[in-house]
C-alpha cells in the first residue's frame, strides 16, 4: 500500500466519522425528544431537539470537510478537483454558519454578554 492509498483511506475514514456523528446525533436527539416531550412545556422539547440535532449536523459537517480536504489535496491535487473541493467547502461552510445561526441565535463570530451565554 502506497502513501496516497493510505491518505485516501484516512480521508474516507474521517468522512465516515462525520456521517456516523450525524446519524448518532439524529438518533440521540430523536430519542431525547421522544422521552422529554411528555415532561416539558409545549415547544420546549422541540427547541431542544432542533438545537441538539443542529449541533450534531455542524460537527458532522466539520468531519466531512476535513475528509474532503485530505482526499482531494493529497490524493488528487488537480486544479479541477481543487476547484470542486473549494465549492464543496463553500457550500458546507454556508450550511454550518446558517445552522449555527438557527441553533444558537447568533453568528459564530458574535460575542454575547455573559448573562446571555449562561457563563456568569
Amino acid at each position: 500500500m502506497d502513501f496516497k492509498e493510505l491518505i485516501s483511506i484516512a480521508g474516507y475514514g474521517i468522512e465516515s466519522i462525520g456521517v456516523l456523528v450525524i446519524i448518532a446525533g439524529t438518533v440521540m436527539s430523536s430519542f431525547r425528544f421522544l422521552t422529554k416531550y411528555r415532561n416539558q412545556p409545549e415547544g420546549s422539547a422541540y427547541s431542544d431537539f432542533r438545537r441538539q440535532l443542529g449541533r450534531s449536523i455542524i460537527v458532522g459537517l466539520e468531519f466531512l470537510i476535513a475528509g474532503d480536504i485530505i482526499r482531494t489535496v493529497i490524493v488528487a491535487g488537480t486544479l479541477e478537483n481543487v476547484t470542486i473541493l473549494g465549492l464543496i467547502i463553500l457550500i458546507r461552510t454556508f450550511l454550518s454558519f446558517t445552522l449555527h445561526l438557527e441553533v444558537e441565535g447568533h453568528w459564530p463570530w458574535e460575542r454575547l454578554p455573559p448573562a446571555e451565554t449562561g457563563n456568569e
